[in-house]
């Protein structure tokens, strides 16, 4: 019997991933707090977390076609949402520098408890293959 990464793992290698894409997304909005113009951004965890489902499931979907879109890698551009400021400045940036801060911080402690399961996911492998 042969055990499958994919499925021992679930779905929280899919989870980090798309934690790394949203600390990008945050620190690129916090980075352009001062730029005018710049329309601050955010990664819709939950549609990635259902593409991520879906592919894990085996029930996606398939390009059949070289006209198709492409839908199978990164945060596309339906995952990557503009945000809607309480605020905007006259300049047009809708950047909330302490809401960024605020944003980024939870999902670095969102990616640390990902990051901890998964540890423990590999642990529990390890002593299994060990006879521990």
């Amino acid at each position: 019997m042969s055990i499958s990464f994919d499925k021992a793992l679930g779905i929280h290698q899919y989870a980090l991933e798309a934690r790394v894409k949203r600390a990008e997304v945050l620190a690129n909005n916090m980075a352009n707090a001062d730029t005018p113009g710049f329309k601050a951004r955010d990664v819709d965890f939950r549609a990635v977390m259902q593409r991520a489902q879906q592919a894990a499931s085996g029930f996606e979907m398939a390009k059949t076609d070289a006209g198709h879109m492409d839908t199978s890698s990164g945060a596309s551009d339906s995952e990557l949402l503009y945000q809607t400021p309480h605020q905007p400045s006259v300049d047009g940036n809708t950047v909330d520098a302490q809401q960024e801060q605020t944003r980024f911080m939870r999902n670095a402690m969102d990616y640390q408890a990902s990051f901890q399961f998964l540890s423990s996911k590999f642990s529990g492998l390890t002593k299994a293959l060990k006879g521990e």
